[in-house]
């Protein structure tokens, strides 16, 4: 007999694009191989402990899999705050479906916050297994952290993105100042409640927004400067994150606009708040992006189950849920299905129109970049 002969047959995996582009990394084959030489030891070991006539093979039936065999598995979710209505809807689903296919309980560990927060924290020891956050910017600071590798975007749909959404314009009841549009913020006299961009994510889109109102209706930068800091100049207060703007706006009742995302202002409705907002015809789009946490699913041994999650919320099923909460679907099937909910965006621009997220923060957000010198003369 040859010696080839005396190992069992091995079953090899299918491996998609995506799983076969991180088993090529360096780090990944290194760990490959690794596997193995030591899947080769433990054959030899079986075959020599069970026998000629031994069958050291093994079957699944019923859309079962080895990872059934593994018992439970849990998964850390760390999202954005307002993704909770969405994702509560869209676990169970997910759960439900793991379980039919693979025969495995999947059970969810989630937290929800600001987005730079939770970035923070991710950053600082949550073990998060997969990021929903509310900009690139932020999951692209876990990837500088170790965290997540290179690259993360081109693993799922639309770049990473999962969810959308628009700026929209609160006002007060009756619009009395007549506010429809980003340059009805720079009037005299009228007073716009917006976050900090310098600590605040949100903000940050609400800043870009006012800027590519201008830079992406024909007109220059000087045109742009001009009108953001018109309507930074008529902010009494720059609160530290989206939810403290909220709460001047709303509680304290400073104010007579408030910048906020459309998707917000849709689940409130929900709620029972009916507030009055518009949704400028100029805007930007609001790009949420999903990425699995590769250090810490590769230490947890759960790259399987938190993959196939981010897969499931590109689904029609998920992206519904999103769009019940106020989201833009990216899928565009369910997108043609809710759009008489959202207002038609004449021109929707993104954050790669305006230079991708590396170049807005250095040129609007750094230490002495365009915002400071704004501030400076507010």
């Amino acid at each position: 007999m040859q010696l080839w002969q005396q190992f069992p047959k091995l079953k090899v995996p299918q491996l998609s694009s995506q799983q076969l582009t991180r088993w090529l990394r360096p780090s990944s084959l290194k760990r490959f191989v690794s596997l193995f030489l030591i899947g080769v030891s433990m054959s030899v070991a079986i075959s020599s402990c069970s026998g000629p006539g031994a069958d050291t093979s093994s079957s699944s039936s019923g859309g079962s899999s080895a990872a059934g065999a593994k018992g439970n598995v849990e998964l850390t979710l760390v999202s954005f705050a307002v993704t909770r209505a969405a994702h509560e809807k869209i676990i169970p689903q997910f759960v439900e479906q793991w379980k039919k296919e693979h025969n495995q309980n999947v059970s969810f560990n989630q937290s929800y916050g600001g987005s730079g927060s939770q970035t923070r924290a991710v950053i600082d020891g949550l073990e998060a297994d997969v990021v929903h956050l509310a900009l690139a910017l932020d999951t692209k600071k876990i990837e500088k952290a170790g965290l997540i590798q290179p690259g993360w975007e081109q693993e799922s749909p639309e770049d990473g993105i999962v969810s959308k959404s628009v700026a929209a314009i609160v006002t007060r009841e009756g619009n009395p100042k007549g506010i429809k549009t980003w340059e009805d913020l720079a009037k005299p006299g009228v007073s716009v409640i917006t976050a900090n961009p310098k600590t605040s994510g949100g903000a940050r889109w609400n800043f870009l927004a006012l800027w590519g109102s201008v830079t992406k209706t024909g007109a220059d930068e000087t045109k742009a400067l001009d009108l953001t800091t018109k309507v930074i100049k008529n902010a009494p207060i720059l609160p530290r994150d989206a939810r403290e703007a909220s709460d001047v706006f709303f509680k304290q009742g400073q104010g007579d606009a408030l910048i906020n995302y459309e998707n917000e202002m849709i689940l409130a409705g929900q709620n029972g708040e009916k507030l009055p907002y518009v949704v400028p015809d100029v805007n930007i789009s609001i790009d949420n992006p999903i990425a699995v946490v590769d250090k810490n699913v590769d230490k947890h041994g759960t790259r399987e189950v938190a993959e196939a999650f981010v897969k499931f919320l590109y689904t029609p099923e998920a992206q519904r849920e999103f769009a019940n909460v106020g989201f833009r679907p990216v899928d565009p099937t369910v997108a043609k299905e809710v759009e008489s909910k959202f207002p038609k965006v004449k021109t929707l621009f993104t954050v790669k129109d305006l230079g991708g997220w590396d170049e807005i923060q250095s040129k609007f957000f750094e230490d002495g970049a365009v915002f400071d010198k704004i501030q400076a003369k507010a």
